[in-house]
């Protein structure tokens, strides 16, 4: 039975994410035929390949943050459909440069696609859809838009690197940790927000709130994903649960934990730390005992406290926008991002 005519088909959805996508789905649709059209190419690898992740029913979250802002900040136009296309091509870019450099086995619990077609493979085909976003940038003819996007790119490629040179060393403090989060899934998150009221000429103290938004949710995002990975469902998170175990991530949860073990001179605890994480020594039951040490810590609550701090900022940045759906919305997501924890 139809919905009675002044009950809206959002209305009816609790999880803001998805109710989002149904307020936005004539635009996220334009979006989506961009990108299907702009993955193609002759060289059949390339769109069988850009098709096993783009397609794998990814959230589309950056994308619809830049077409949920623009309607915040005046309306999306044809131009936010191809930046909202540009930065998905830029995610999964770098997602497929990610798995390379990670060796994991799930991916929106599908198998890698390196996995599939090979590291090569998902390297140049990355190296394929990021080309692919700069077309769409220029097409926008914003130069101010080109700036944002492209700098994202390179922060998110120095977040990549600096993590990497981070790997297995139990010694990284807070900071660097939150520069590498701030670097490799918040500048994303903010380019995504902040390109929309750009382009509608909006006033600056409109495009710093919507990016600073976008920094705010994007950590609060990556910081539920650090404590997901020690005690989430693999259902919830899209990956293998243990990934940054297994691959001596030192996340924010591991480094408080640490941190906690020095204070009290535990040196059983730090022993195994530094024997799983920096020698890299682990055996099948390690990552059950490092789930039971962060949550006897109280590293994975006081991580989740931190990611909703930053999801309570996100919704002070949208505090000087006028009452309406779309900030309402934008408001519940922040929350939502840490209540996926549940």
């Amino acid at each position: 039975m139809n919905a009675p005519a002044h009950i809206k088909d959002s209305d009816r959805v609790v999880n803001p994410a998805e109710r989002l996508m149904v307020m936005a789905e004539n635009e996220m649709q334009a979006v989506n035929d961009i990108i299907r059209d702009r993955m193609q190419s002759p060289i059949g690898m390339i769109p069988d390949l850009a098709e096993h992740l783009v397609g794998a029913g990814g959230k589309r979250l950056r994308p619809l943050l830049t077409i949920a802002s623009a309607q915040l900040c005046g309306g999306a136009t044809a131009d936010h459909h191809k930046l909202a296309a540009a930065v998905e091509f830029i995610h999964s870019a770098t997602l497929l440069h990610d798995d390379v450099i990670d060796e994991s086995d799930l991916r929106r619990g599908r198998k890698v696609a390196n996995r599939i077609w090979g590291n090569s493979a998902s390297i140049l085909v990355g190296d394929f859809l990021f080309a692919r976003a700069f077309n769409l940038m220029v097409e926008t003819s914003s130069l101010e838009a080109l700036d944002i996007l492209s700098t994202a790119s390179s922060v998110i490629a120095e977040g990549e690197v600096h993590q990497l040179a981070a790997l297995r060393k139990i010694d990284i403090s807070e900071q660097s940790y939150m520069d590498i989060i701030g670097a490799k899934t918040a500048a994303l998150f903010a380019a995504a927000c902040e390109v929309s009221p750009v382009i509608l000429n909006a006033p600056l103290e409109t495009q710093s709130a919507m990016r600073d938004y976008g920094i705010n949710l994007g950590l609060a995002f990556q910081l539920v994903d650090d404590a997901l990975d020690y005690g989430g469902l693999e259902s919830a998170l899209g990956k293998s649960v243990g990934d940054d175990f297994r691959e001596g991530k030192l996340t924010l949860p591991v480094i408080r934990a640490i941190a906690q073990a020095r204070t009290e001179n535990d040196t059983e605890s730090l022993e195994f730390w530094t024997r799983v994480m920096s020698d890299y020594q682990q055996t099948d039951t390690d990552l059950e005992r490092a789930v039971s040490l962060l949550r006897q810590s109280g590293a994975l609550s006081s991580t989740l406290d931190l990611a909703r701090d930053y999801a309570a900022k996100a919704q002070k940045n949208l505090n000087q926008f006028d009452d309406c759906d779309w900030k309402q919305t934008l408001k519940a997501l922040a929350n939502f991002v840490v209540d996926r924890i549940t």
